[in-house]
């Protein structure tokens, strides 16, 4: 019966590796930690942000909101992670990095739960942004690492932290991005 069950595994597993999970069915919680996925993104651009608030790059947020706003229009959707993994800069709940992204920098896209971008706790959906099969793989260096999905889900490009959301090649990407039906 062993040998069956080993059998059977061996020929399912080239079913298995070519269903590899799409972006949009990565379970995910939203900031208020209701079950979701990114399923209702499907067809828009996405730059989605690991994100901080006690962080040198914090006052991204006010860019990335403006790009939201001026974008959303468009297709834009601007998608934010908070994490903790770097020098503690996101120590708070996800009620205290709501509140703070709310009050402090009237954020108005998606927010959601505090995750791992590194390391053996990885998030699934930064396996697929930055994992081994990624266009862009490798550790994220920092909070506010930028990833760019076009409409169809393909991951478009990857910025460090130190490129903010309104530099002239982000935006150009975000633009070329939303000129592709």
């Amino acid at each position: 019966m062993k040998l069956f069950a080993l059998f059977a595994t061996l020929a399912m597993l080239p079913v298995i590796l070519t269903r590899a999970e799409s972006l949009y069915d990565i379970p995910v919680k939203d900031i208020d930690g209701k079950d979701t996925t990114l399923a209702p993104y499907k067809g828009k651009v996405l730059l989605i942000v690991n994100v901080a608030s006690h962080c040198g790059f914090t006052p991204q947020y006010k860019a990335l909101e403006a790009v939201y706003q001026t974008n959303q229009a468009n297709g834009l959707v601007i998608l934010g992670f908070p994490c903790n993994q770097f020098g503690g800069q996101e120590p708070g709940s996800d009620e205290v990095i709501k509140q703070f992204c709310t009050s402090k920098y009237f954020i108005t896209f998606p927010l959601f739960e505090k995750i791992e971008v590194n390391g053996p706790g990885r998030h699934p959906l930064y396996v697929q942004l930055a994992g081994p099969t990624s266009p862009f793989p490798g550790n994220i260096g920092w909070n506010f690492t930028k990833f760019l999905i076009s409409r169809d889900g393909r991951i478009l490009h990857r910025w460090p932290s130190q490129v903010k959301p309104d530099a002239p090649e982000i935006q150009q990407a975000i633009a070329a991005a939303l000129a592709e039906k």
